[in-house]
């Protein structure tokens, strides 16, 4: 580790290369009401049309509204549907491709728009700097066939980011022998995200939304947590319909067969995952969904969830803190949780970052990064290491994995280099 400070991504370093596709399912927009019948009394979201094939889609809403009790806020103006990028553990191939980081130059406007810097000198600037920079797996990477199924994790990226920057632990979860979506989300928290209407195609991007003036930002957060979490829940029902041999279109046509996956994931060991915004809706997750096993909440930020749900989440969480965000409010919020179930834990990284946990951390020169506070003090690769074995023991213990990631467990405890227990502030000097 050391003081690498190469600008690129790291591989993963768990013994199976990694392959990624993105995946877009559904074109239809999402009604007011949560069972798709306009009357008010949907009880959860619906698949969209253009999720399945016709033939099971009469079939798919008959059933939709019994598959999770939790009444969702309404969001009457988003998509349907899901948009996600896997990662996957994948056989070799020669000359295999790498997919840019950021795929799309409408993400560097958002990227502009989502740190209040104008679109004119921020998007080209993001584009020269970060443009030619690639994910180290390859782009839809023949899939490799795994007998007992990959464990399956959902993960939720922060405020203002979107399904590619957190590449680094989505691959590096991947080579140890998982399956990870990283969700798109549609609530308007994505800097920039899109999605494809059903008339030829044509995509229609949905911008970065701040809350409206006038409007308490707990209340706008919370809706779009229980969103996100909605997308969570979709996520794992598209899973379920590929593992049971339904046919899923996506509608971005890639070479990638979904039907691949069928046999090759386990879905009884499933867990959710996330940064920042994406931790509380991972936390939120596994209220709604009750084959969610755990969830890991990477620097949680969770202010956007009511009191009235933490006596509900009825599984264990992981908090993986960074020293330079939390307070001592969202801490206690966690640790409501941590005095109810003595298997969530609670650790802090220390000389890291809000941003020591994206991909942001890897990709700029070391000056650059401790002047816009996208790194600490701590070695980035360093602290991947330590969110990466700490959830991997976490994961291990709760979905009941065969493997030998409990030879970390010491830093489920908050016993490490660079690791401590619970979350006291201040610890190290950044």
């Amino acid at each position: 580790m050391g003081g690498t400070q190469s600008l690129a991504l790291p591989p993963g370093k768990g013994p199976h290369q990694v392959g990624c596709a993105d995946v877009m399912v559904g074109h239809t927009r999402q009604v007011r009401d949560g069972d798709g019948d306009g009357d008010g009394d949907g009880d959860r979201l619906p698949r969209a049309a253009g999720w399945l094939q016709p033939a099971e889609l009469a079939e798919d809403m008959a059933t939709a509204s019994l598959r999770c009790p939790h009444r969702v806020p309404p969001s009457s103006s988003l998509p349907q549907g899901l948009f996600l990028r896997l990662f996957y553990p994948c056989l070799p191939r020669a000359g295999a491709e790498r997919p840019l980081w950021i795929p799309r130059y409408e993400y560097y406007r958002g990227l502009a728009d989502f740190t209040r810097r104008s679109r004119l000198w921020c998007a080209p600037l993001f584009s020269i700097a970060i443009g030619s920079c690639k994910v180290p797996v390859s782009w839809n990477g023949p899939f490799k066939p795994c007998s007992s199924g990959y464990p399956l994790i959902i993960f939720s990226h922060g405020l203002g980011a979107f399904r590619t920057l957190y590449s680094s632990v989505c691959s590096e979860l991947a080579s140890w022998g998982f399956a990870v979506a990283a969700l798109e989300h549609r609530d308007h928290s994505a800097s920039a995200t899109y999605f494809c209407r059903a008339e030829a195609g044509r995509e229609e991007w949905i911008p970065y939304q701040r809350v409206p003036q006038g409007q308490k930002e707990f209340y706008f957060r919370n809706e779009q947590v229980h969103q996100r979490a909605e997308e969570c829940v979709r996520a794992l029902r598209l899973f379920e319909d590929i593992s049971s041999g339904k046919s899923v279109l996506n509608v971005l046509h890639q070479d990638f067969d979904l039907s691949e996956l069928k046999d090759s994931v386990d879905l009884t060991k499933v867990a959710v995952m996330g940064h920042s915004f994406g931790g509380v809706t991972a936390v939120l997750a596994l209220v709604k969904e009750p084959s969610f096993r755990c969830a890991v909440a990477l620097d949680a930020w969770m202010f956007p969830l009511e009191n009235a749900l933490y006596p509900k989440v009825p599984k264990p969480v992981l908090f993986i803190n960074t020293e330079k965000f939390q307070t001592p409010e969202s801490i206690a919020k966690m640790k409501r949780l941590s005095s109810r179930n003595s298997q969530t834990k609670i650790i802090t990284i220390l000389g890291s970052v809000h941003q020591s946990q994206t991909d942001f951390t890897f990709l700029t020169g070391k000056l650059i990064n401790r002047f816009l506070g996208l790194r600490g003090t701590l070695d980035p690769y360093k602290g991947l290491d330590i969110t990466s074995r700490a959830a991997l023991a976490f994961l291990q213990r709760h979905l009941n994995l065969e493997e030998e990631f409990d030879q970390w467990d010491n830093l489920l405890e908050g016993i490490g280099d660079s690791v401590v227990p619970e979350a006291p502030f201040c610890r190290s000097k950044l």
